[in-house]
Formats: C-alpha cells, sequence, structure tokens
C-alpha cells in the first residue's frame, strides 16, 4: 500500500472521465499522488467511477467494486469509496449487497468523497476544494472531452439515463469557453465536446437551442485546430448548427447522431418523436448543407415488437444511407424504463444476436468501401500514438478509440526520429485500406 496515493478507476463513457479528472485534480489539491486505472491497486485509497447504462457496463463496475475489496482485505488499500451512475441508481441495494465499500456516493454528490479524505499527511476530514474550470487530462494531451450538459429530456422508452441523470441541466455557456480557453493553455488542440444530447443545450437557461452559438464561440477560441461533436438527437434538430459547421473550418465535418432505428412502428414504441420519411429526409439535409461531413450513428435491434418486416426496412436503411461511421446492439431490458413496464420482451435473444451480426455485416461492407474511398487523398491527420512499426493518428472524420485510424509505417530503427509527432498535425498520403483503417504516408 502506497501512502498518500489514490486509485481512481473510469468505468463507462467520456462524460465520466470528465468526472474522475475533475476529482482527481481536487484530490491533487488535497497533497495526494493519484493513478488513474493502474494496472494493480496499491494505492492507499480507491475510488471506483460506475457506469450503470446497460447490462455488460453493470456488471464490469461491480467486477471492478469487487476486485477493489479484495485489495482491501488483503490490505493493499485502506479504502474503498465508489461514485457514478450504478451507485446513483442502485445506492440501497448496491450498499446492503457490498458493506466493505466504505462510502456509495452518486452521480451528482461524488465530489463529497472528498469529504472523507483529510489532507495528505493529516487525519482531520476537510471540505472540497473547488477547483474551477482545471482537471487532470488522463487522455493523451492533445485531446479532450468537454462536457456541455448533464441528464436528458427525452425519455425514450428503452433508455435509463434520465432515470439516472434527472432532467437536462446546461452548463452555462461562459464557463465552457473558459475551460475550453484553459484546455488550451494545457497543449490541448482537439476538442470532443460531448453530452448526453448535444443538441437540447440552452433551451433550460437560455429558452432557446444554443448548440450552435457554443459551437461557433469555441471555434474562435484560439488553438483550437479540431472541434467535433458527439450524441446529437435528430428531433427538432437545430438547422443553424450545419451553418456553423459548414463556414467554421476547425469544426471537424463530423456528427455523432444515434437514430435507433427506421421502422416507423418501432420508432414510435421507442418514443423517439421522429418518422422514417423525416429521418432520412434531415440525413439528407445534414450531408447537403455540410459538404463532406461523415456521419457516425447507432442502432438498435431486437426491440420488443420489432418484427421481420421492421428489420428488413433498417437493412434497407443501412443500404441506402450508407452510415460512414456506425455501430449497433442488441436491445437489453432495463430496469424502470417505460419499455420494461409495458412491453415484452418478445424477440428471442438469437434472434437478436442473428440480427445483431446481419447488420454488422452490411456495415462492414459499407465501411470497407468508405474507407477505400480514401485512397490517394492527402489528409490532415493527428498522431496520436506509436504502436508497433506505425505511427497511428486520426482524420477529422475519426473519433478517439471507436472510429477508424491510419496507420503510417516507420522505417526500422527509426521509431525515436518520430515521437516528436505524438500529438501532431501531419499531412499525410493514404496509399492502402482494408475493412477498417488506412495506411498512408507522410507528405
Amino acid at each position: 500500500m502506497i501512502k498518500n496515493r489514490i486509485d481512481i478507476f473510469t468505468l463507462g463513457c467520456s462524460k465520466n472521465l470528465v468526472d474522475s479528472e475533475k476529482l482527481m485534480r481536487m484530490c491533487e489539491q488535497k497533497g495526494y499522488t493519484v493513478c488513474h486505472n493502474p494496472e494493480k491497486i496499491r494505492g492507499q485509497f480507491v475510488i471506483v467511477n460506475t457506469c450503470g447504462f446497460i447490462g455488460d457496463a453493470k456488471e464490469e463496475s461491480i467486477n471492478m467494486i469487487l476486485e477493489a475489496c479484495e485489495e482491501k482485505k488483503q490490505k493493499h488499500t485502506k479504502r474503498v469509496y465508489v461514485m457514478g451512475c450504478l451507485s446513483q441508481r442502485y445506492l440501497n441495494e448496491l450498499s446492503a449487497e457490498i458493506p466493505e465499500v466504505d462510502g456509495w456516493f452518486g452521480k451528482f454528490d461524488w465530489a463529497k468523497v472528498l469529504e472523507q479524505l483529510a489532507p495528505a499527511g493529516n487525519d482531520s476530514p476537510q471540505h472540497t476544494t473547488d477547483c474551477g474550470v482545471e482537471r487532470v487530462i488522463t487522455t493523451p494531451s492533445h485531446y479532450a472531452y468537454v462536457k456541455i450538459s448533464e441528464g436528458c429530456n427525452r425519455k425514450c422508452a428503452y433508455c435509463a439515463i434520465p432515470i439516472i441523470t434527472g432532467h437536462h441541466v446546461s452548463r452555462p455557456m461562459d464557463e465552457i469557453v473558459e475551460e475550453v480557453k484553459w484546455l488550451v493553455s494545457k497543449g490541448v488542440k482537439e476538442i470532443q465536446l460531448i453530452a448526453q444530447e448535444l443538441t437540447f443545450y440552452g433551451r433550460d437557461i437560455y429558452g432557446r437551442s444554443c448548440i450552435a452559438e457554443l459551437v461557433s464561440r469555441i471555434a474562435d477560441v484560439p488553438g483550437v485546430e479540431w472541434l467535433r461533436l458527439h450524441y446529437a438527437y435528430p428531433t427538432d434538430f437545430p438547422d443553424d448548427l450545419l451553418t456553423v459547421m459548414r463556414e467554421k473550418a476547425n469544426v471537424c465535418k463530423y456528427l455523432d447522431i444515434a437514430l435507433q432505428h427506421i421502422s416507423d412502428s418501432v420508432l414510435e414504441r421507442m418514443h423517439r418523436h421522429i418518422t422514417s420519411d423525416e429521418t432520412y429526409r434531415l440525413i439528407e439535409k445534414i450531408r447537403q448543407e455540410v459538404p463532406g461531413i461523415m456521419l457516425r450513428t447507432t442502432l438498435m435491434v431486437g426491440f420488443p415488437g420489432e418484427t421481420e418486416k421492421d428489420f428488413g426496412e433498417l437493412k434497407e436503411f443501412v443500404k441506402k444511407v450508407r452510415f460512414e461511421r456506425m455501430g449497433a446492439f442488441a436491445y437489453s431490458e432495463e430496469d424502470g424504463t417505460y419499455a420494461a413496464k409495458h412491453y415484452v420482451d418478445d424477440v428471442a435473444e438469437e434472434t437478436k444476436q442473428a440480427r445483431l451480426q446481419e447488420l454488422m455485416a452490411l456495415q462492414q461492407e459499407i465501411a470497407s468501401e468508405t474507407s477505400a474511398s480514401l485512397v490517394g487523398r492527402r489528409l490532415k491527420v493527428i498522431i496520436d500514438r506509436i504502436e508497433g512499426d506505425y505511427l497511428v493518428g486520426r482524420t477529422e472524420w475519426d473519433s478517439p478509440e471507436v472510429d477508424p485510424e491510419v496507420l503510417i509505417p516507420i522505417p526500422d530503427g527509426e521509431k525515436s526520429d518520430y515521437c516528436h509527432l505524438i500529438g501532431q498535425f501531419c499531412m499525410v498520403r493514404i496509399d492502402d485500406s482494408d475493412e477498417f483503417d488506412v495506411y498512408g504516408r507522410l507528405d
């Protein structure tokens, strides 16, 4: 056990990561050394930031808590604290089932964990210190996530997020811009703008959608070279955002917009408040208004009541629209949701998995053709890391960890000559592609 060290583990999405980064800065202000996702638990204290979105994420979070408690039993750590979405939702149940945990905190009261910790080397607790927009950056230093809101007002039938996070709450625009300026001062060049639902931003505090204005202001911050948008919602999509995306050169021509399905009957049962025809027209408009844009979406198979006809419409949708980036998942019933209360989970698991595999096989072919279309082009690429014998980077159409990468061979024995390119933008000539990634050379 290492005295005055705190090990913080983050499960789930990038929104959780931002919370962990804020907490890490607060811990540092108390004099602690902080390690994020260490291979071995050896800190005097452990904090697990949990995810409670879907079954697999819940299981992963619980396993991490149990592992931390076992390390406490082995005296490799002194105390274990749990925060985040899972503990927000199942606080009473978990505290009864895992009494070895020393403190449980929800998603919005997580900073109170600091009140349980004395300043390093001191036995007396002390109140949490507000560190403003500062945080520890755990991502590669050239990019960072900026969370602009919490919660969601959409209340889709299958989704537990509003149950966990409550209503949409926007952060003040000036505060967000100040955070971006601080990140740029620390060397960040690429901002990943995140929220449960970006396009709702501002309606609660300004009385209207202000996402276009916010994106424009962030794009105007000196030093922001790329700005990428995650998790838009199709219903009531703000048209002025497309104007900003088209006119601001540093706003990536990339939009992450989860559509879930295309069948009118499924969309209605999902409470998506949009029709198939409206969805097709929105995609056409986005591509017309922002030439060269690449779209990422997420689709769901096996929602209660989904028929073969509905699934056939979904396959046809994927073939027609040809999303450049796409993920899919099988429906799983979540406690407390409208679907869990009012629908029967009537699509067999083997049918769900077969549909998922069929849909992703379609997308794999489209993704391969999309990658092949880049061969011969000269593209701006940001270099994330060196891996094996390659520089590994991304284009403006690629978000970290989920999208294709650009692989640039390094001549034998010359890795040390290329380390300075990590975190830099380079021009790369694309020479080849495979089913997912592309290959190129510095140009």
